[in-house]
């Protein structure tokens, strides 16, 4: 069994240590918001929050977490009122939505670090999160958005 707080909830998986904690997120605490994409640690849909730092689910080990604070996209805001989210909605950004949750995670770890990057500073955090649809542009602009209104 692994113990871990997940969204500010304390919860044990009993899963095999070396289980990758996107499966123990999604299969066994039924959180699928956390998505599945190259599960080699390329494209970032699988982002989630470890302590407060962006963390590719499909690479971390379920017992690397012991003790630590999750967050997925679940857990960003109960409501979807987070000033990514939306910022998300009002720039169109989903297309086919896949790997938006990792997006938003991601840039998420960047406002609370730097509350008004530039548009550079977005570029080089968000480098690694793929976008299969190719809307770059709208992610930009949400974060630039989120930035500005949050």
């Amino acid at each position: 069994m692994t113990s871990f707080i997940i969204n500010g909830k304390q919860v044990s998986v009993k899963a095999a240590p070396t289980t990758p904690l996107l499966w123990a997120i999604r299969e066994h605490l039924k959180l699928t918001g956390t998505k599945f994409g190259c599960g080699a640690g390329l494209c970032g849909a699988c982002t989630v929050h470890v302590d407060g730092k962006a963390t590719l689910a499909c690479q971390t080990e379920v017992s690397a977490v012991a003790g630590k604070r999750i967050v997925t996209i679940e857990g960003l805001s109960p409501d979807s009122a987070h000033p990514l989210q939306k910022a998300w909605i009002a720039e169109q950004v989903p297309q086919c939505g896949y790997c938006q949750s990792g997006q938003i995670m991601k840039a998420a770890e960047l406002l609370a670090a730097n509350p008004k990057p530039s548009r550079a500073d977005i570029v080089r955090h968000m480098n690694g999160n793929i976008c299969r649809c190719g809307t770059y542009t709208r992610i930009i602009a949400a974060i630039q958005r989120a930035s500005r209104e949050g």
